[in-house]
């Protein structure tokens, strides 16, 4: 008889290696939180979608879409009332609108969201045709395209406690960073300005063992030993994500066997496949011979998709010009007022490189450009961008106008032009274009934006080489649910004055 023994671990680490380097946290970091209360933040998006498809398919019963399905055939007996929310509800079990991957987080729960009404709409409308029933038109066109406005407010809604748990230091999951000390500390600082994501870097194991200088932590998260000690460290500390970058060093194989590791462990592995600002809807497994390859897809900037977003803009402009209009009147006065032009007119670069000119509200003194040079020493930018805070060159009406970026409205002007759309890159000065690369260079691909990731991301208060980044991530992954959401989140940025000086 064959006797059964434990199976090995396939990282254990070698008898002749020491064990595993555990240096104390220098950073207080609050415990996750018990699995419960993201189970309960399942079930209460669950319930909300639920709520939100019965009560809404109850109101527009009760408006007078009560008799359900006319006609003949299979359906006759079915109350539209109830085939509706059972499609709606059907179709974002089929569009992974429940998924724990996308829950909680990102413009993907939203865009799935939406494609699930967009479906329960169009298999409604198909079912109507098939039978000869009309009483379907107000569903398909009214009731469900609201329902899903409802369920993608109902989700935000239901992510605002989340967000505030996870500010706090709740309901996040302690990662283990793998890589280069540079890679680790970019992971660092990603996951600090982002606690949406729920993780938060608590340990580190790079090729050393150590920092960058021979360190014993990295930006605060101590290392707690090298790639050898990857499974010592996950059982001894109980890790619930590792993250393992491009430059780890780690070969198939290891990492194969990494991956077969964290399965007893209970943590889930995360690759970095060394294409940060490329999104999921990018990125493809084509498998050749029965190897997986990664396949990137070319960014799609044109067809219907485009020809949607510039109808949006031309739009959206004109109802904010509608809108606001008193309000550039009073401006245009105070301005005015102040003695000087009501305008400032720059050149700017736009879509394929070429130059327009931008329009904002005035802000500063006439001729505040020829004092750049008695400035410079007051520089606190990086790169080609001046910045200062206490800018001696802004007017007093100027100060207000730049905290709420009412100096921008204007822009609207260039918006219906076709210059500029409402979300993009920022627009930069012909000088900042003459110091760029062949990558920020791609930036041009698309118009620039009155807003964009850069406005929602923090403002003045980015560096420059963060502001590329953002333009660049804005470019490789744009689509019509993100310039929404954005848009969304301007206005949060605006009135809460964010990096605006």
């Amino acid at each position: 008889m064959v006797k059964s023994v434990p199976r090995p671990s396939r990282l254990a680490p070698s008898t002749d290696l020491p064990p595993p380097t555990v240096r104390p946290s220098p950073v207080s970091v609050a415990a996750p939180s018990p699995a419960r209360w993201w189970m309960q933040f399942r079930r209460a998006v669950f319930a909300v979608d639920g709520t939100v498809v019965v009560v809404a398919a109850a109101v527009f019963w009760a408006f007078g879409y009560r008799h359900g399905v006319s006609g003949s055939g299979a359906l006759a007996h079915v109350p539209v009332a109830l085939v509706a929310p059972a499609l709606i509800l059907a179709a974002a079990a089929g569009t992974q609108a429940w998924d724990a991957s996308v829950l909680g987080h990102g413009t993907t729960e939203y865009h799935r969201v939406g494609r699930a009404g967009a479906l329960a709409a169009v298999l409604l409308g198909l079912a109507g045709l098939a039978f000869g029933s009309l009483s379907v038109r107000p569903w398909v066109f009214g009731a469900i395209p609201v329902t899903t406005v409802l369920l993608v407010l109902g989700r935000w809604l239901v992510r605002r406690p989340l967000h505030a748990a996870r500010r706090s230091g709740r309901c996040s999951r302690s990662t283990l960073a793998v890589g280069d000390p540079r890679a680790v500390r970019d992971l660092v600082l990603r996951t600090r300005r982002d606690p949406y994501s729920g993780w938060v870097v608590t340990g580190a194991c790079t090729p050393s063992g150590t920092g960058t200088g021979g360190e014993a932590d990295v930006d605060g998260v101590p290392v707690l030993g090298d790639i050898d000690d990857l499974g010592a460290v996950v059982r001894s500390r109980g890790f619930e994500v590792v993250s393992v970058s491009s430059g780890s060093g780690l070969t198939g194989a290891r990492l194969r066997r990494l991956a077969w590791d964290l399965e007893e462990a209970g943590a889930d592995l995360i690759v970095d496949p060394g294409l940060m600002e490329i999104a999921g809807p990018r990125l493809h497994v084509r498998p050749v011979d029965g190897f997986p390859l990664l396949a990137l897809s070319r960014p799609k900037l044109g067809g219907v998709r485009q020809v949607v977003k510039t109808s949006m803009d031309v739009l959206g402009a004109l109802a904010l010009l509608v809108l606001v209009a008193p309000v550039l009147l009073l401006i245009a006065v105070l301005i005015r007022s102040d003695g000087g032009p009501v305008f400032f007119r720059q050149r700017r670069v736009g879509l394929g490189g070429t130059e327009f000119q931008m329009i904002k509200f005035r802000s500063m003194v006439p001729a505040a450009e020829d004092r750049l040079v008695e400035l410079a020493a007051s520089d606190t930018g990086a790169g080609p961008l001046f910045k200062m805070r206490s800018d001696p060159r802004v007017t007093r009406v100027g100060r207000i106008l730049r905290r709420y970026s009412l100096d921008e409205l204007p822009q609207l002007f260039n918006v219906l032009s076709g210059s500029m759309s409402l979300v993009g890159p920022r627009p930069p000065l012909p000088a900042e274009v003459a110091t760029y690369g062949p990558e920020a260079a791609r930036k041009f691909l698309v118009k620039p934006g009155m807003t964009g990731l850069w406005q929602v991301s923090g403002r003045s208060d980015l560096s420059w080489e963060e502001s590329v980044r953002l333009d660049l991530r804005y470019v490789e992954n744009w689509s019509l649910t993100g310039d929404l959401v954005i848009l969304w989140k301007t206005l949060h940025a605006v009135l809460g004055s964010h990096g605006a000086y």
